[in-house]
């Protein structure tokens, strides 16, 4: 995933690069080579941290997809299923991208009056560390940035220190946003110098904040609800925070990473949850064949297929008996949707043209009309699909958690809000593929018999059952982007009904993340953890294993 969004990002910043250094002006004194603040474009410095902040929220939501059944992990053990290397690039993303892109960007920003640049750059930067936080802990922030005051092993600040600063970062770039400025950004990736999207942002990612920190701070529902009452946050779909990607394949290469590992010669790369494509085939979701492509029609072991040991292992294996106590989906789902349990670690057999693809949302693949093709390089949307970063439907579903803290029930209607906002949104994309037969696309009956059975389902559930429900809408609305549900299930322990690994006893859960190596071997400050059970500060549940409940 990370070598395409590199290839963008490296694709379009040596473009800007040679524009912001071009000059006939070549005072010998000096290296005419080098890029010194008072020369360097202020556009190129938010380009880059644009680029860098649109990688690391792609990889981290991956990670954290993974943990939740959103995406497939791959390892029967929770404390090797992601190695501290694997960060690495995240933690480059932030400090050596958007972090000192801001610092060395700050004094020409102010200079020129270009206060909606730095802004925009002030929004960027506490949403990263506001996730650096919820994925590792402590973090380096106060001296992170002081290598030439000889502070090269910066100390971590606490989490609760990182997120007061991101909130004086949000009220700052508010406050810019609601002034005057010289210009606009050349390249505005999201809001297209719409700045008063900008703020509705702005403050919805402190509803974030203050929602990730209700069970520490008595007063963060209170401020919660006080941005709710102002109206000024993101509650309408065209308000939606989202990265858009092109259609070019190389030099360089801007479609969405999960369509360039999956629509190729070789056929499909990356695997699909056989958990979240199971509730979605047992709720009838109209979203299922957006998510998804399939290139056949059937999958072995099921629908009177016979086994195949050589394309899918498991097809031949009895489930095991935690599965079978669970009533667990196993290896196999029917109808040709071909994925992976959690756990799984099999190799990687033949299946590049059978495995179950990347379809039209949000990758702009195909969408599944029932053709039942194999992937080719070009097909459906051609990659010009998006990154979901905080929809208007996903805020629906914090403002259903909110209500829920005090009588589950009174969260059904901010549920039903946020299902109607998010099936309109993924339909919508149907029109990519241009080849797609859309007249087997799920009716207006269709979606509602879906609301309404959610909704059924919801009256009937005991409280508990409420709460399964809204975690398991949770990881399947926010399809693409698995940070918020990483963070609600850390938050709440549901849903309870998630399938578990494929090993009986995988270790604790993962509560946080080992520093990536990069940092630890490198910084004198920062030790390195030998679990994955430290609890960041927001979370003050019982320890793992005891919860959540589902492993």
């Amino acid at each position: 995933m990370r070598n395409n969004f590199k290839k963008i990002g490296l694709g379009l910043v040596s473009a800007l690069s040679f524009i912001a250094c071009e000059t006939t002006d070549l005072d010998i004194t000096e290296n005419p080579n080098a890029l010194t603040p008072g020369q360097a474009d202020v556009n190129f410095y938010t380009n880059a941290i644009q680029l860098n902040y649109v990688t690391f929220i792609e990889s981290m939501g991956i990670s954290g997809g993974q943990v939740v059944r959103q995406e497939v992990l791959f390892d029967r053990n929770y404390l090797n299923a992601f190695s501290p290397i694997s960060f690495d690039g995240e933690w480059d993303d932030v400090y050596r991208g958007i972090l000192t892109n801001l610092d060395a960007m700050r004094p020409v920003a102010e200079e020129n009056e270009l206060f909606y640049h730095l802004a925009v750059a002030e929004v960027l930067a506490a949403d990263a560390m506001v996730t650096l936080v919820d994925y590792f802990g402590p973090v380096p922030y106060s001296e992170a940035l002081q290598a030439e005051e000889g502070l090269f092993n910066p100390m971590p600040d606490s989490g609760e220190a990182v997120y007061a600063e991101a909130l004086a970062l949000l009220d700052g770039a508010i406050n810019k946003f609601n002034g005057s400025a010289a210009s606009g950004l050349d390249n505005d990736f999201f809001y297209d110098n719409d700045f008063d999207n900008w703020i509705k942002l702005a403050n919805t990612l402190k509803m974030k904040i203050y929602l990730q920190t209700r069970l520490v701070d008595p007063n963060a529902i209170s401020q919660f609800n006080a941005i709710v009452a102002s109206g000024d946050f993101i509650d309408e779909t065209s308000e939606d925070f989202e990265f858009h990607y092109g259609t070019n394949e190389n030099q360089p290469d801007n479609r969405h990473p999960r369509y360039a590992d999956d629509y190729t010669p070789s056929g499909a790369i990356n695997y699909t949850s056989n958990w979240l494509m199971n509730n979605m085939l047992e709720n009838n979701d109209p979203r299922l064949r957006y998510y998804y492509y399939r290139q056949v029609d059937a999958v072995p072991g099921q629908d009177g297929e016979e086994p195949n040991e050589e394309t899918i292992d498991c097809s031949l294996e009895t489930a095991p008996q935690h599965y079978l106590d669970g009533g667990f989906t196993f290896c196999a789902l029917p109808d040709g949707y071909w994925g992976r349990d959690h756990g799984d670690d099999s190799g990687t057999p033949p299946d590049g043209f059978l495995r179950t693809a990347a379809g039209v949302y949000p990758a702009a693949g195909n969408f599944d009309d029932g053709r039942f093709e194999p992937v080719a390089q070009g097909d459906g949307g051609q990659g010009m699909g998006i990154t979901p970063i905080m929809l208007a439907s996903w805020v629906d579903l914090m403002r259903a958690e909110v209500a829920a803290i005090s009588d589950p029930a009174a969260a059904k209607p901010f549920l039903v809000d946020a299902l109607t906002k998010a099936v309109e949104k993924v339909q919508s994309f149907g029109g990519l593929d241009g080849q797609a037969d859309l007249t087997t696309a799920p009716d207006g009956d269709d979606v509602t018999a879906f609301i309404t059975g959610i909704e059924s389902d919801f009256d009937a559930a005991s409280n508990d059952g409420k709460w399964d429900i809204l975690g398991e809408q949770l990881i399947v609305t926010t399809y693409g982007n698995g940070i918020m549900p990483f963070n609600f299930y850390r938050r709440t322990g549901y849903p309870t009904t998630l399938q578990p690994n494929r090993e009986p006893d995988p270790g604790a859960v993962i509560r946080s993340f080992r520093y990536p190596a990069n940092a630890a071997n490198n910084n004198s400050n920062i030790e390195q953890r030998q679990n994955v059970t430290f609890q960041v500060f927001w979370d003050n549940n019982p320890s793992s294993p005891t919860f959540p409940v589902a492993n």
